[in-house]
């Protein structure tokens, strides 16, 4: 990367690079983040993509395909399991959440992502260290900003392929951003470093 982006055109790409991706982990990509831009991906080994290769919007619709090279000492593989080593299949669907959370903060929502759910989630496939390449495509089915809860929302239907195959089909998973719930001030004991169920 050569340098930081701006907020208007951290808007207007249609794809970022890994070091892009790293950079927005770390709080570190838009030099100038309003105020209400507060969330991250994870850092790695959690980050679960290495690119996303395409991020388009159309009204409340969208479309992200991302990557992820498959490493013959990727960190599951030596506990998931020993002696029959495959990429848990929860990872491949905190990646579809982690890429809708994307979405919302790249579409403008405020606030600090978190996975709301997921209506259905079929495994017909696996990855395994000899793999090359795992995509995720993602139809955004609706994306809203819901300006006076300062929140926005995205509901997405998914495909996971590893190598051209398709291994994972996720339906309806939900992903918000919401203000005022970052725990950023780790490890100190403050207003939000318990967690529980959230309000109604």
């Amino acid at each position: 990367m050569t340098a930081p982006l701006t907020y208007k055109d951290f808007g207007e790409r249609d794809h970022f690079d890994h070091d892009e991706l790293l950079a927005f982990s770390y709080g570190r990509l838009v030099s100038d983040p309003p105020d209400t831009f507060k969330a991250r991906l994870p850092t790695p080994p959690m980050m679960m993509f290495h690119r996303i290769t395409e991020i388009t919007a159309n009204r409340s619709r969208g479309k992200i395909v991302a990557e992820s090279d498959v490493g013959l000492d990727d960190w599951f593989f030596h506990c998931h399991f020993n002696g029959d080593p495959v990429q848990p299949g929860c990872l491949g669907l905190d990646a579809v959440w982690q890429l809708l959370g994307f979405y919302c903060v790249w579409r403008g929502g405020p606030g600090t992502g978190r996975a709301l759910g997921v209506g259905e989630v079929d495994f017909f496939g696996q990855i395994r260290p000899h793999d090359k390449l795992v995509r995720y495509e993602i139809d955004v089915r609706r994306y809203s900003k819901l300006e006076k809860q300062g929140a926005s929302m995205v509901v997405g239907n998914a495909r996971v392929l590893v190598d051209g195959d398709e291994i994972y089909k996720v339906d309806n998973a939900r992903v918000g951003t919401f203000m005022d719930i970052a725990y950023d001030d780790y490890p100190l004991a403050s207003e939000n470093s318990r967690g529980g169920r959230n309000q109604e």
